[in-house]
């Protein structure tokens, strides 16, 4: 058994109206010296096998595919 971790995350450029919502809310709430804030998405995401760059090929496909917009948003594969 594989267990990975996608992260993905807005390309740098792109505007991330909630990064910048919850930056603010930070300030609000206390949190002072929070500087600029980026949201994004994490998958964990097991899979049979235990070729890990089989694995990370796969991985990567279901990101170019389905997980990631890949015209503003970047990913990253982690196998755990």
């Amino acid at each position: 058994m594989i267990q990975a971790r996608v992260t993905v995350t807005l390309k740098n450029g792109v505007l991330d109206p909630q990064g910048k919502a919850i930056e603010g809310a930070l300030g609000t709430l206390g949190f002072d010296g929070v500087g600029h804030v980026r949201q994004g998405k994490v998958f964990d995401i097991e899979m049979d096998g235990a070729d890990k760059d089989a694995a990370r090929k796969k991985l990567s496909g279901m990101c170019e595919k389905l997980l990631a917009n890949t015209v503003i948003e970047d990913y990253a594969v982690d196998i755990l």
